[in-house]
C-alpha cells in the first residue's frame, strides 16, 4: 500500500471517484464537477488537495481510493484543522485495511502541519461508515447540525 498527492493530470481519476462515490450515496444527480472544474480549483487555486491510496501490484500501482480535504479554521483553538470532504475506497478493496490507511495518512498530515483536528462529515443512513469511524475512536458532533447556503438562496444572500 503506498499513497501520493494527485497533480493535474489526475483530474480525470478524481472525478471517476467523485462519481463513485455519489453514485453510493445515491447522489450522482448532483454532481456537476467537471475535469476543468477540479483541474482549475484543485490544482490552479490550490483550494483542496487529494490523496489516493494505490494497491502495489508488481511493477505498477492502482489507485484503489482516494481522500479530498482542505484546511479549514478553529477561532476557539487559533489553529487550522483538515476537513475530509470526501473518503472512498473501490467496493472491491473495502474491508482491506484501505480506508484506515487513508485516514491513518490524514492524520499524520494533520499532525506534521501542526494543525488542531481532522473532522469531516458522514451520511446519517451510512451505518457502514459510522461504525467504521467509531471504531477508530472517531466521535459525532451530535450537538452541531450543519447549514448551507446553495443555488438560488446562495444568490439572494449575496444581493
Amino acid at each position: 500500500m503506498e499513497f501520493r498527492f494527485a497533480n493535474v493530470e489526475d483530474c480525470r481519476l478524481i472525478l471517476s471517484f467523485i462519481r463513485q462515490l455519489s453514485d453510493y450515496e445515491n447522489m450522482s444527480d448532483q454532481v456537476v464537477a467537471t475535469e476543468e472544474l477540479l483541474g482549475e480549483w484543485i490544482f490552479e487555486k490550490k483550494k483542496a488537495e487529494v490523496l489516493f491510496v494505490c494497491e502495489c501490484e508488481g511493477k505498477g500501482n492502482k489507485e484503489v481510493g482516494f481522500a479530498l480535504f482542505f484546511h479549514n479554521f478553529s477561532t476557539f483553538l487559533g489553529r487550522a484543522g483538515i476537513y475530509l470532504e470526501d473518503l472512498f475506497v473501490l467496493s472491491e478493496y473495502r474491508g482491506k485495511g484501505y480506508g484506515k490507511a487513508l485516514l491513518k495518512k490524514l492524520a499524520q498530515i494533520t499532525v506534521e502541519r501542526g494543525c488542531s483536528r481532522l473532522e469531516w462529515a458522514c451520511l446519517d443512513w451510512n451505518q457502514p461508515s459510522i461504525d467504521f469511524y467509531r471504531s477508530l475512536g472517531a466521535v459525532p458532533m451530535d450537538e452541531w447540525t450543519t447549514y448551507r447556503l446553495t443555488g438560488d438562496t446562495l444568490l439572494e444572500m449575496a444581493k
